[in-house]
């Protein structure tokens, strides 16, 4: 894969008064900004294309993070307005950037020890979703795993989704809307039997309260390798 789209437009009040100035994005997690990780570990497995999407203070991003060259990428934004489009508007407004073939998607606003060159190349079906075990604040999870197919019909484990997956642009054939959530098309690509998953057990944070970003960012500080 040659290309992903890097979920960043979402406001983060839980994040106020941090996210008053600052997009959550570009908060810092271990001294490096919470989207350059991502541009780091895309860049990494040879992705070339990075469309990020934005809408809160979305003229940080350009200045922060200009055309992507440092990382050997080629960023390009784009723009949803005052109002983000959630995620399936997001991606709807974005295909014209993304192409048609399968692309990474991951939100800007978790950290992970996910290796993304474990994603695959072509999803068996609409998309890969990455699963997580339930973390504390969201008990219930999400979807049932089982095997390599997710499914609502409680066969399996319920796991969470962790925000990482690679998605066909086919996933969200049909849909006109301009403001829309992912969820349904999972639900639909799920009743098809066309939505697949894996399970990871590594480290993995999400990021929406100071207390999150906290915990995140010391996990980073102790992983570096001592000074001698």
């Amino acid at each position: 894969m040659h290309s992903a789209m890097i979920f960043a437009a979402g406001r983060g009040e839980r994040m106020r008064p941090l996210t008053d100035g600052t997009p959550k994005p570009l908060l810092s997690v271990g001294g490096k900004r919470l989207i350059e990780h991502h541009l780091e570990k895309l860049a990494a497995i040879g992705v070339r294309e990075v469309v990020v999407n934005t809408s809160h203070l979305a003229e940080q991003f350009p200045l922060v993070l200009g055309d992507g060259s440092r990382w050997g990428l080629r960023i390009r934004f784009s723009h949803e307005g005052p109002q983000p489009l959630e995620t399936g508007g997001g991606i709807r407004h974005a295909l014209p950037l993304l192409g048609d073939a399968p692309f990474i998607g991951v939100s800007a606003d978790i950290v992970s020890d996910y290796d993304y060159a474990r994603l695959p190349a072509k999803p068996a079906g609409l998309a890969h979703l990455v699963m997580v075990p339930n973390p504390d604040f969201h008990p219930r999870g999400d979807f049932w795993l089982d095997g390599a197919r997710l499914n609502e019909e409680g066969v399996g484990e319920r796991l969470t989704f962790g925000n990482i997956g690679v998605y066909r642009p086919e996933l969200l054939a049909g849909e006109t809307a301009t403001r829309f959530k992912l969820l349904p098309m999972y639900q639909r690509a799920m009743r098809e039997r066309r939505l697949d998953g894996e399970r990871f057990d590594g480290f993995w944070r999400n990021i929406g309260t100071p207390a999150q970003l906290a915990d995140a960012d010391a996990h980073e500080i102790a992983r570096r390798p001592a000074v001698r």
